[in-house]
């Protein structure tokens, strides 16, 4: 065959992959898109991709890349920038949103929009945690968890025990030589949340609950197939064993609360009992549970990994870092002095390392997209999303959309003086009526290691430009190998 011949067989082959993949796309739009009628005219722009897989492998391909924000721009550079498309994404009919006015659309309207996780974040959170319930079932719940988690008082008697681990830990890394700064972190975010919920600090049970946990998170936004050796079936087994453990030690508490109703200490688990509404309702076994595995998980891995970031970021940026720590030490200098420890109304003082942290959430994007379902058929920009289909909040695109944040790959805390975000475009801890309820203690917890470190630490990495991986959370691949050098006492 001649080198004409070869052409003519190459492009004929082509073109028959070209229309299978066409056709197949074309069945699976009218699969999901022949019962709207004519309103599917109103769909926005976007595919349903592949059968079964849907986008599901761009989405990846990217997200596995050095790129993740090219899964987005995608759609951008094929469809305009109309802030909305429709996609297939973990099995099932997507319409993702991705610019403010249209994400704070969906976050604020409970009426239209309700939670709509994947089934692997519902089986594997709980179905009694904050990322399911709605409605009255969700305002009580609130209700009766925003003061032992956020409120003053909580907030003043963590403090003192956030403060004392993170000293002692500082000072432990500072012997250790090269360290996973990464697992470091979360071990000792772990501790600290283990102490405020549970009273626990048994290394043996904390190290134990952590790896479990692990299995737990990288289940999270995993596709639910419970077969060995996929990451849900390690994550189904995970919460298994965290039910049983968190049930046990609800019975324990329980049996004591029969010989002693008032004991000396709370911590986070006590003060979940004793929580009641205004009709004098309680949380149930199921409930109680739920709410601590979600916070168990979050309040060790997000802190963990911004804190990892945000001092790695001051410590890229030396003229940020100084800025920072000479705001830490005039915090230090108008301390009184027969006072030990941090106070609330010092953290309240740290204004410009609160932007360090609000820029490092913007940056990191640590949760880079939250899940709603429509209960009826609603217009967001003009565009229709059917009922009963999956809306996905893109907070990374709204985060890194340089007609809201120029130049926003730059990490610069400065940008936030003396702005007041509009609503839709800062969500590291979502929107609206779901925003985030441990996202003071959450601060809290970051600002108080960034106090110190900044004071009297300095930190190498072996590996500067390790590449990062993207899921389940942004991280180095090398979890941050780094040497961490005392500098001056803290």
């Amino acid at each position: 065959m001649d080198l004409w011949g070869l052409l003519v067989v190459a492009a004929a082959a082509v073109a028959g992959v070209a229309a299978v993949s066409g056709g197949a796309r074309k069945v699976q739009e009218w699969v999901y898109e022949w019962g709207l009628g004519e309103k599917r005219k109103k769909l926005p722009p976007g595919d349903l991709g592949w059968p079964i897989l849907g986008n599901m492998a761009a989405f990846l391909r990217a997200f596995k890349s050095n790129d993740p924000d090219s899964f987005i721009n995608s759609y951008i550079r094929r469809f305009s920038r109309v802030g909305i498309y429709k996609a297939y994404m973990f099995g099932t009919p997507t319409i993702m949103v991705t610019t403010p006015e249209n994400c704070k659309q969906v976050l604020m309207d409970d009426e239209h929009f309700v939670p709509g996780w994947p089934k692997a974040t519902c089986e594997l959170v709980g179905k009694k945690s904050f990322l399911f319930i709605v409605h009255e079932e969700h305002k009580r719940l609130r209700r009766l968890t925003s003061a032992p988690i956020n409120g003053f008082e909580a907030l003043s008697t963590y403090i003192e025990f956030i403060e004392d681990t993170v000293v002692s830990t500082l000072e432990k890394w500072a012997g250790m030589g090269e360290i996973e700064f990464l697992t470091e972190l979360r071990r000792l975010t772990f501790k600290i949340i283990m102490k405020i919920f549970l009273s626990s600090e048994g290394d043996s049970i904390m190290e134990s609950l952590e790896k479990v946990y692990t299995d737990l998170n990288h289940g999270m936004r995993a596709m639910a197939i419970n077969l060995p050796g996929f990451a849900y079936n390690r994550a189904l087994k995970a919460r298994k064993k965290l039910v049983a453990v968190l049930q046990g030690v609800l019975n324990e508490r329980r049996a004591e609360r029969a010989k002693n109703p008032h004991p000396a200490t709370k911590d986070m688990m006590d003060r979940l009992m004793e929580a009641e509404d205004e009709t004098g309702s309680r949380l149930s076994n199921e409930e109680i549970i739920d709410i601590m595995i979600m916070y168990l998980n979050a309040g060790h891995e997000s802190s963990g990994h911004i804190t990892m970031w945000a001092t790695v970021l001051l410590q890229d940026h030396p003229e940020i870092f100084q800025k920072a720590k000479a705001e830490q030490e005039e915090i230090r200098r108008n301390k009184p002095p027969m006072q030990k420890g941090l106070t609330l109304k010092e953290f309240r003082k740290m204004e410009y390392l609160s932007k360090v942290i609000d820029e490092t959430l913007r940056v990191v994007n640590i949760s880079f997209v939250a899940f709603r379902q429509a209960t009826d058929d609603v217009y967001v920009n003009g565009y229709l999303i059917p009922k009963g289909w999956r809306v996905q909040t893109w907070y990374r695109s709204v985060h890194m959309d340089p007609q809201v944040y120029p130049d926003p790959k730059d990490f610069n805390p400065s940008r936030w003086d003396d702005l007041t975000p509009k609503p839709g475009t800062f969500l590291p801890f979502g929107g609206g009526s779901r925003l985030c309820p441990g996202n003071e203690l959450a601060k809290l917890e970051i600002s108080v290691f960034l106090h110190h470190f900044l004071l009297g630490y300095q930190l190498a990495r072996v590996n500067p430009t390790c590449p990062i991986r993207y899921l389940p959370h942004p991280r180095p691949m090398d979890n941050c190998l780094a040497n961490i050098t005392k500098i001056s006492a803290a």
